[in-house]
């Protein structure tokens, strides 16, 4: 059963699992869409199909906060929004310490392989690079580990974990971008507040949510 942490209309504010996938993937495993529109079929008691607008993903071992429009006018407004960056998405992540700055803000250009599925960084130069913004601050240290809070400026794939990987602070449990990640470790990336304005009233909604009381999270 999915965490629904808000509802009306327009909009659908939810809990996604770690490690359920965003949308239908080749592992043809269920997916936070699929489910929740089959939850609202049953739940209103719709014959046919339910639009269920996906405006903003997760990488699929992340969990958090994520949202959904209910009307496909409601997904085109919050997609003008993400694209203006009045949609304000907050992470929280625990990454290696190794004497990462209190703040700061970085920009890198960042080139995927598709092939691979992994993004990497990439000089001014490239053509197939793009624009990577952040910012982050450190909440606490506990040995060798920072729990970090980081706005994303833009959205690349794989964004936070290249970014911090690419300056020895890789994450957690990062099966792809941490080396010394083990196997059967979850990665430490959670998906913890989003901001923006509500589609139709305007009025400016906020929704938070803590990552699970877990290691390493609980080591904080």
């Amino acid at each position: 059963m999915i965490n629904i942490l808000y509802e009306d209309n327009h909009l659908l504010v939810v809990e996604k699992p770690c490690n359920m996938p965003t949308q239908q993937d080749e592992s043809e495993d269920l997916d936070l869409l699929t489910c929740l529109k089959e939850d609202l079929k049953i739940r209103y008691n719709k014959s046919g199909n339910v639009y269920l607008g996906l405006v903003h993903r997760l990488d699929r071992p992340v969990g958090g906060i994520m949202v959904f429009a209910k009307t496909s006018k409601a997904a085109s407004r919050l997609s003008d929004q993400i694209r203006t960056h009045q949609f304000q998405k907050t992470y929280r992540a625990i990454v290696n310490y190794n004497g990462l700055k209190k703040q700061d803000t970085w920009i890198d250009m960042l080139k995927k392989d598709h092939k691979t599925n992994t993004s990497k960084v990439t000089s001014i130069r490239d053509p197939q690079g793009k624009e990577a913004i952040l910012s982050y601050s450190i909440l606490d240290i506990n040995q060798n580990l920072a729990c970090v809070e980081i706005s994303l400026k833009t959205g690349r794939s794989h964004q936070i974990r290249v970014q911090f990987s690419s300056r020895n602070h890789a994450l957690w449990g990062d099966q792809r971008y941490n080396p010394s990640a083990k196997e059967n470790q979850q990665i430490a990336l959670w998906a913890y507040s989003i901001r923006f304005i509500h589609p139709t009233t305007k009025q400016q909604l906020e929704f938070k949510l803590n990552p699970p009381n877990q290691f390493p999270w609980n080591l904080f």
